[in-house]
This record gives C-alpha cells, sequence and structure tokens, in this order.
C-alpha cells in the first residue's frame, strides 16, 4: 500500500451555528436519503462537548457507524462541517481531512460572497 490512497467522502454537511442544516450533501447513492442529515446530527451533540472543552477548530474524528467515520470542523462563524468518510483499511491523516475542511470552508465563504448567486437555489 502507497499510503496516499485517495479518501473516499461519502457526505458533507454545513450546520449553522443554530444547528440548522445549511446543507446536506451525499456523494454515495444511499437506500434511505435521510442517512445522512441522520449522521450529521449525531455528530452534533460530539461537536458541542469538544467544543465546551475549547478546542481547535478541527475536531478530528467524532465517531464511527456502521461503514462510515464521522470528522468535525467549526469555523470562525460557528459553521459547523461534517464530513463522511468510508471506513476502510485506508490511514487516514489529520493533515488530509484538515485540508479537506479548509477546502469546503474556503468553498462555503466565496459562495456567500457570490452576488450572483441565490440563497434558495
Amino acid at each position: 500500500m502507497n499510503g496516499h490512497a485517495r479518501l473516499s467522502v461519502n457526505a458533507v454537511a454545513l450546520i449553522s451555528p443554530a444547528n440548522a442544516p445549511i446543507i446536506v450533501h451525499g456523494y454515495r447513492k444511499h437506500p434511505s436519503p435521510l442517512k445522512y442529515h441522520f449522521i450529521a446530527h449525531t455528530a452534533l451533540d460530539i461537536i458541542e462537548e469538544r467544543l465546551a472543552n475549547g478546542l481547535d477548530a478541527y475536531l478530528g474524528l467524532l465517531h464511527t457507524l456502521e461503514d462510515q467515520a464521522v470528522y468535525g470542523y467549526v469555523t470562525p462563524t460557528r459553521i459547523r462541517i461534517v464530513v463522511s468518510i468510508a471506513l476502510t483499511d485506508t490511514l487516514v491523516r489529520d493533515a488530509d481531512m484538515i485540508t479537506i475542511f479548509k477546502s469546503l470552508h474556503t468553498a462555503y465563504a466565496r459562495s456567500l460572497a457570490n452576488p450572483f448567486l441565490s440563497a434558495n437555489s
């Protein structure tokens, strides 16, 4: 194994500071479309607990659920980003996850700053 195997992202969720989902997007077909909403909501309690302990923006592995590992990140504006990846034998490095979260955070910030993007689309 080369150590740089690709991570398989199953879903990404952005959640407001009021714990309301902004977007939950699954990248893999699943029989129950609400599964990724459930995963995002189960991560919120763990995120709140870790934030109470005063941790950094990157919260690391929050939990595993069935065949998925769930990671968390909190932006300076308290937007919570939850990423679900497929559990495999591949080593998941924190640096790789931080890169994913920073990319998602940048994309979200750019979409908010885009005056031509409709908030309802």
